[in-house]
């Protein structure tokens, strides 16, 4: 029933009329019910291939702000120094606790309260180095990537305190023992152990960023959803152009997702034992067995 629905044919509400054995013949003009022909007409229109370069472009941007920024902010956190971890706490409490919808407007909207950025000398108008208009320096895309990546930083800051939390403390000892900084203990011994476990999540935000994008039409970002909005304000085929930027998001999420798995399947090799297949291992398992089966039915019916 739920497939009928979705390539059923609806009456458009004009007649077509012809003519048989001199007789008129009317009947409705059928379309499809969410408009196929349409969604396969715009699934590459140029605009929206525009659209998916702009959406993946900010994704990767937000990304890498938010995951370098994020492992500090995890790294201040669990520092001694009292201040550090302050400071960490604070932006993670912040970031957090307003909605990056309210963010992306403030970044857009920072003209209002600094016109102008200055380079040069605290508390004098003497020595200045360089100048730039607020306007000028927080565009749509820039306001959009750094609204995007300072939040993200937040999340993702959590997400590394517990991958790095999830090592053992025997091995940060074991590290200063053999004369390693602190520094070079988490880049050689610490984190790429962490990998293990911050991986997984921090597909999810991967993926979460992607489809959080969407609101930046509010600003007039040119991505994936203002293109198709543009595209279904002009054709009035609204229900379509949501079903491509809807395809097109599955699309890059399940080319996503596949990726995750062979990351957390490379940084499970020392943890494991056996790696988790993967999929063309599993349909080779299955057609091997099927194959075996049905070979040992012929043997025993002969």
């Amino acid at each position: 029933m739920l497939v009928h629905t979705f390539f059923s044919k609806i009456p458009s509400g004009a007649t077509t009329c012809h003519k048989v054995n001199g007789h008129s013949v009317c009947s409705p003009v059928l379309v499809w019910r969410f408009g196929w022909n349409t969604v396969f007409a715009y699934l590459t229109n140029h605009y929206v291939i525009l659209g998916v370069e702009m959406t993946l472009f900010v994704t990767v941007m937000a990304m890498l702000i938010g995951f370098v920024l994020g492992l500090i902010l995890a790294v201040m956190r669990m520092s001694s120094n009292r201040l550090l971890t302050s400071l960490a706490w604070l932006y993670t409490w912040f970031f957090r606790g307003t909605p990056v919808y309210v963010q992306l407007l403030f970044w857009y909207n920072i003209a209002i309260l600094y016109q102008t950025f200055t380079l040069g000398l605290p508390f004098t108008h003497v020595w200045v180095f360089y100048q730039i208009s607020s306007n000028s320096l927080f565009t749509v895309i820039r306001a959009a990537i750094v609204a995007f990546g300072l939040n993200e930083a937040a999340y993702f800051s959590e997400i590394a305190r517990g991958g790095l939390m999830a090592v053992d403390e025997g091995q940060l000892e074991a590290a200063k023992s053999i004369g390693m900084s602190r520094g070079q203990s988490l880049r050689h011994i610490i984190i790429p152990q962490a990998m293990r476990v911050i991986i997984p999540p921090s597909g999810n935000e991967i993926i979460s960023m992607l489809k959080t994008t969407s609101i930046a039409v509010a600003i007039g970002l040119p991505e994936l959803m203002y293109q198709t909005e543009n595209i279904a304000a002009r054709t009035y085929q609204v229900m379509p152009l949501l079903i491509v930027a809807s395809l097109w998001y599955l699309a890059i999420t399940t080319v996503m997702s596949i990726g995750q798995f062979y990351v957390e399947r490379h940084y499970a090799k020392g943890a494991l034992r056996t790696l988790p297949p993967t999929p063309v291992q599993r349909l080779r398992a299955d057609l091997s067995r099927a194959f075996s089966r049905r070979s040992s039915r012929v043997g025993a019916s002969s």
